[in-house]
């Protein structure tokens, strides 16, 4: 009888406090709030730095004395491929709109508040679903903050230093006519900069989202490994398709996405291990 109260308790000490709906709506407004501030703040710090912003960050991929270029060519001349030099060559931006260049200021600073502000709007977000958990969910998720962050940022720049310089550089030179010039409007670099940047970034918190999808059931290791083959092809025709034709430039942008492949099949085995354990 001691044996069964003692459980009780332990039971509702695991349980996780109930709150109205009102005082979670409360609760997330809040939420929303301080991340959105997190969010402008951020974004007027962005826009009061315009040149480093621009010509240090954004613009600066453009350019064939851009890091990532020097290292392939170097790459190349390792590997004996010439193909992974790609010559001095300069991209010329223009601006169609009257207020183009304002737009793009403060579109660029918006997107730049949202990636500097990530790791904090992730933790606002965490600290709001972390009362309607178990403690033994709490344990096991400890760090997920610090993981999630880094997967983002790392994302990130995985991004701006591989596949926004390639494409750029593939798009941006690729020409059906010599009789035609590659002018590229501000609006179209900015949006193909910020799309790729903040999509790779997200692409990166796919273990992440496997780990909440098998918690739920929804996804298995086994499902996983079955569909393996599919995906390598589905990684392999993107990173054809964003990089130039060589087989170096396809691997180097395969490898980082393949890998996260693999390390959110290891993540769903271990929560179904987990699973398995805590049943028995």
């Amino acid at each position: 009888m001691a044996e069964t109260v003692t459980s009780k308790k332990k039971k509702k000490k695991e349980e996780p406090a109930e709150m109205s709906f009102l005082s979670h709506l409360d609760a997330l407004r809040g939420t929303l709030f301080r991340s959105a501030i997190a969010v402008l703040i951020l974004s007027v710090v962005a826009f009061m730095n315009r040149k480093l912003i621009f010509d240090e960050i954004i613009l600066a991929p453009k350019e064939s004395s851009f890091i990532t270029y020097k290292l392939l060519c170097q790459l190349g001349q390792l590997l004996h491929t010439p193909s992974l030099c790609l010559g001095n060559y300069e991209i010329n931006i223009i601006n169609l709109n009257l207020s183009g260049q304002f737009y793009s200021h403060m579109t660029i600073s918006f997107y730049a508040g949202i990636i500097l502000a990530a790791p904090y709007v992730l933790w606002e977000f965490w600290r709001f679903i972390k009362p309607a958990m178990y403690d033994n969910e709490k344990k096991h998720s400890k760090g997920a903050v610090t993981i999630m962050s880094l997967l983002f940022i790392l994302g990130v720049l995985f991004s701006y230093y591989v596949l926004v310089p390639i494409t750029l550089n593939f798009f941006g030179t690729y020409s059906i006519s010599d009789q035609i010039a590659n002018q590229i409007s501000l609006s179209s670099y900015i949006s193909t900069f910020t799309s790729v940047t903040l999509s790779v970034g997200v692409v990166f918190e796919l273990p992440v989202l496997i780990y909440f999808l098998t918690k739920i059931g929804i996804v298995t290791p086994e499902f996983l490994r079955r569909i393996r083959k599919y995906m390598i092809i589905i990684i392999l025709t993107i990173a054809a398709i964003v990089t130039p034709p060589d087989v170096f430039s396809q691997i180097l942008v395969s490898i980082p996405l393949l890998a996260l492949y693999e390390i959110s099949i290891i993540v769903s085995s271990r929560i179904e291990k987990k699973q398995l354990s805590e049943e028995l």
